[in-house]
């Protein structure tokens, strides 16, 4: 009769050492986070240096906007990892629509930082271009 009670107590040890082991593993293993650096949207000014007036523009990933002569497509952002020092970069095709050979040629094609603009620079005579959020 003490043996049974034995392989009894000895299954039920084994049972929950068995559930405190998978419970464990459930919650020092922590789901990888979502990754909620890139966004959706981005938010850019655009400058007309003739009439000096600037305007903020939503743009959706992958969309083109047409603001004048201008095409802007915004095809990637990011917000940096650090929030002592927020970053946001974001990759920007930009064409010039009065070019008369429209051979699709882009003004700016490239890597754009919203708190160093001048590492790439979007150069054009008429409209300048600041990359101001991204989410």
């Amino acid at each position: 009769m003490f043996s049974k009670k034995n392989i009894k107590v000895g299954k039920i040890k084994l049972n929950l050492f068995i559930f405190n082991l998978i419970l464990f593993l459930l919650f020092s293993f922590k789901a990888i986070p979502k990754n909620d650096l890139e966004g959706i949207h981005t938010d850019i000014k655009v400058l007309d240096k003739i009439s000096s007036k600037n305007i903020s523009i939503k743009v959706k990933i992958g969309e083109e906007f047409i603001y004048k002569d201008l095409s802007v497509r915004i095809m990637k952002c990011k917000n940096s990892e650090f929030d002592d020092n927020p970053e946001v970069t974001a990759y920007i095709q930009v064409k010039d629509l009065t070019k008369k050979n429209k051979d699709e040629v882009f003004v700016f094609n490239g890597w754009m930082f919203s708190s160093s603009p001048s590492i790439a620079p979007f150069d054009h005579p008429v409209y300048d271009i600041r990359l101001v959020s991204c989410y």
